[in-house]
């Protein structure tokens, strides 16, 4: 498992009972989390007293009971920053489980000794690409979400590197995909983190068990002739570690006649006070050989 253990501004205080106790900052939240299923005892007292609480309704849903929070506010990541915003479905802008990959990411580039060209699929709040950004790589962020992308080029900003050079781009990321082979565009390194399920502009189904093999198969189009890697996250209950690295090392390492490598893992965070780690998500990192 990977595990994000290099953080300041974030900590896992505790989970239990599908409920995971976090502070970001100097704020405290509560929010629900189903992989929490162990009962172990709630010794910390701020699970009593938490700035704001994220509460499931019987009819679907939820919403946030604030009793002292912000509508927004900024957290620290190494030289990064990133502007927090608890939203009406629990998320905050930010998964920190992914700095474990940020880190990998940075270090890969930083490493390469040649420009490298990013493409970041399903960008969201784009920390991975103001990591990306950081490390000297040239990044094309991609959400189809025109307020996700603003945020993005919020935590840019914040992270002082928004005079990098970085393409903005709201679009449906497979058409996008689409577009660019036929443009004859080409990639270093691709990310991406499709979601589970979803819809497209025009009512199109997203499945992720469905459509990632075809997904990932366009996406094998785009690299360029020496990539550096691919990143492909998953927050698919069922969709184990093994199975990304079968459709990694299927599409990616054959392309390349067997100079790749893929590994895969769980992503995770530990808890402050029961030391167990709470497991959130899988990633696989494929990287070329020569």
């Amino acid at each position: 498992m990977w595990v994000s253990d290099r953080w300041e501004d974030y900590e896992l205080l505790d989970a239990s009972g599908g409920e995971k106790l976090e502070r970001w900052g100097s704020r405290i939240l509560l929010r629900p989390d189903p992989q929490a299923i162990w009962q172990t005892p709630r010794t910390d007292p701020r699970w009593n007293r938490p700035d704001a609480a994220y509460r499931r309704s019987s009819s679907g849903g939820g919403a946030w009971e604030k009793s002292r929070l912000p509508a927004s506010w900024t957290i620290r990541y190494g030289d990064l920053r990133f502007q927090v915003k608890p939203m009406s479905f629990k998320h905050t802008g930010i998964f920190p489980e992914q700095a474990a990959n940020w880190d990998w990411a940075g270090d890969m580039i930083r490493n390469a000794g040649r420009p490298v060209r990013v493409l970041n699929l399903f960008a969201y709040t784009g920390a991975a690409t103001a990591a990306c950004l950081a490390a000297g790589a040239e990044v094309c962020h991609v959400d189809a979400a025109k307020g996700m992308v603003a945020w993005a080029k919020e935590n840019a900003v914040c992270s002082g590197v928004s005079d990098r050079p970085v393409r903005w781009i709201v679009d449906d990321c497979v058409k996008f995909c689409q577009r660019e082979i036929r443009r004859g565009k080409r990639y270093d390194a691709v990310i991406m983190d499709p979601p589970s399920y979803g819809r497209g502009p025009g009512g199109e189904v997203w499945r992720l068990e469905d459509n990632l093999w075809d997904l990932v198969t366009t996406v094998a189009e785009l690299l360029s002739d020496k990539p550096l890697f691919v990143l492909i996250n998953s927050y698919t209950t069922g969709l184990s570690p093994s199975v990304l690295t079968y459709i990694s090392e299927s599409i990616f390492t054959k392309k390349y006649h067997g100079r790749g490598r893929s590994d895969a893992q769980e992503l995770g965070l530990r808890a402050t006070d029961s030391g167990l780690i709470l497991p959130c998500g899988a990633a696989c990192r494929w990287t070329y050989t020569s």
